[in-house]
């Protein structure tokens, strides 16, 4: 362990020294010469014109006022809105602008005249072409340096729909989009406190893509917004696509097989743990939002357990930790059990099993590892053909592929009874992500199984907790509050307590503790005092 330290050690150094050496480009565009000195339109133009060469979706609309002066404006076709640029922009120009040169260049540039709002000016090229690829349009006016940004974006987006992969019986149906203004709206909508914060980050030196952090000021701690700050600074790809890029640059172990970081498709999931001092990372173009810190825990809840009354969603959640076992260790179980500890079962049981596995000519874990990947295959293929066709291809080919396979002798029933509970229990687990890391983490134990028996399914999960306790989501421990142990938030783990008895926000993460009053089910108490 000591050799590899060592030269894992001399890798990162000989990687850092070779990233100093080498000219790394910025996350940033390379700054934009400055326009020419003089302020002649076509000087001006022209220039604009070798910025954006090759570029056809660029227009460029040339028109005079009545003082004589020449104006022009600079725009992306298909992301503007063409009547609000005719309309509003020139019309006004034309019609209402002054034609002696001062109050002229007063009534564009000074007093803004023009009626649309968040318009600003600029004397930077660079916020001009930063300007027009963001969907705003420019006006250059011939005999001025000054240019104005009018925000015009309108492109098609999708509507509003439900969370496709988390629906909801009783919560809201509202789902986020790839617009990442629409995204905020939603959580706008239901957070009418000033104390809600939205800050818009660039990263991709190509892309420049809007990242957006939102959290709530006085619940989320100041050093959570800095790490994530911190950690995003370190982006220097040419283009940020979705929010898993993000995901993979700020997570602090990259190669454990456990999410760090939740993402959700429903604004009310982001607005509860916003509420509860944690942070939400929104990237434009991704119908998605991340979350940080995460714990295990947390990743075992769903949003319909706080809208269902508590006895029934704490109920839903034994159900929830029990085939998370299920899911992990029922194969390594009845490989090490059939292979290595026959005694364990029951003698009839044994007695069925053995007569089903007569004909069988491989090993318990042959066996397994066949069906499993046979599964994992099916699975795979109804997520990638059409939705139309996919429920019946999973299900029916699940059937035929198990039915054919046990009448050809090449697996037992009881394994394809085993691998079925087993995909069953993998569904039930909320996140995906996370039941991911258990489909993968199945295949080891299996082995472990094999060889070892019950010994080698101990040691794999000593081997796993040790790594959960060592985990990390932004200094918070990835197992707690079970570990280390905090017994004011073991309430809301195992058990859904009813809302009136939830007082307190997750110590571990926000310094804002409390999160109502002492007692809100004061009208229980004051019907006690009459009676």
């Amino acid at each position: 362990m000591s050799w590899w330290r060592q030269k894992l050690k001399k890798s990162r150094s000989d990687k850092t020294k070779l990233a100093k050496s080498e000219q790394i480009p910025s996350s940033h565009p390379k700054h934009v010469p400055s326009l020419p000195k003089d302020n002649n339109l076509e000087d001006r133009l022209h220039w604009f014109e070798e910025q954006f060469t090759n570029c056809s979706d660029i227009i460029y609309r040339r028109f005079n006022l009545k003082s004589g002066h020449a104006c022009a404006l600079i725009y992306l076709d298909g992301m503007t809105d063409q009547v609000m640029i005719s309309d509003s922009i020139l019309n006004t120009l034309i019609t209402l602008a002054p034609e002696e040169p001062s109050k002229l260049f007063q009534y564009i540039f000074e007093d803004q005249a023009v009626n649309v709002s968040q318009s600003k000016m600029t004397i930077d090229s660079n916020q001009g072409v930063s300007g027009v690829l963001d969907a705003s349009v420019l006006l250059l006016v011939d005999g001025d340096h000054r240019m104005m940004l009018y925000p015009a974006a309108s492109f098609d987006k999708r509507s509003i729909e439900e969370a496709p992969n988390e629906t909801a019986i009783r919560g809201p149906r509202e789902g986020f989009n790839e617009n990442l203004s629409v995204n905020i709206t939603l959580l706008r909508r239901r957070l009418k406190s000033p104390n809600f914060k939205s800050e818009i980050l660039k990263f991709g030196r190509v892309t420049q893509t809007s990242i957006a952090l939102v959290y709530i000021h006085e619940i989320c701690k100041p050093e959570l917004v800095e790490e994530v700050k911190r950690r995003l600074s370190y982006i220097d790809i040419d283009g940020v696509l979705t929010s898993s890029f993000v995901e993979e640059t700020i997570e602090e172990s990259p190669f454990s097989p456990f999410p760090q970081v939740q993402y959700t498709e429903r604004p009310d999931a982001v607005i509860s743990s916003l509420l509860e001092g944690r942070i939400g990372i929104i990237v434009d173009g991704t119908p998605s939002a991340l979350i940080a810190p995460v714990t295990m825990v947390m990743l075992m809840q769903a949003s319909e357990d706080y809208y269902q009354r508590f006895i029934a969603s704490t109920w839903i959640r034994w159900i929830r930790y029990f085939f998370l076992f299920i899911s992990l260790l029922l194969p390594s179980i009845y490989i090490a059990v059939t292979t290595f500890h026959p005694e364990m079962i029951p003698s009839k049981l044994l007695t069925t099993i053995t007569v089903s596995r007569e004909i069988v000519p491989f090993p318990a874990i042959l066996e397994a590892l066949i069906m499993e990947i046979s599964f994992e295959a099916l699975r795979e293929a109804s997520i990638r053909i059409p939705k139309s066709i996919g429920q019946a291809v999973s299900i029916i080919g699940a059937l035929i592929i198990g039915t054919a396979a046990v009448q050809a002798g090449i697996v037992s029933a009881a394994m394809v009874i085993i691998v079925s509970l087993t995909g069953i229990a993998s569904f039930i687990i909320p996140n995906f992500a996370l039941g991911l890391s258990f489909r993968l983490l199945r295949f080891p134990i299996m082995i472990c199984a094999a060889i070892f028996g019950l010994y080698g399914i101990a040691c794999c999960l000593i081997i796993f907790y040790i790594h959960l306790i060592n985990l990390k989501s932004f200094g918070v421990p990835y197992l707690s509050p079970l570990v280390p142990l905090n017994k004011g938030a073991l309430l809301d783990t195992l058990f859904r307590p009813p809302w009136w008895a939830i007082q307190h926000r997750p110590p571990y993460i926000t310094n804002n503790k409390r999160r109502q009053g002492n007692n809100s089910r004061g009208w229980a108490s004051q019907n006690e005092e009459k009676k």
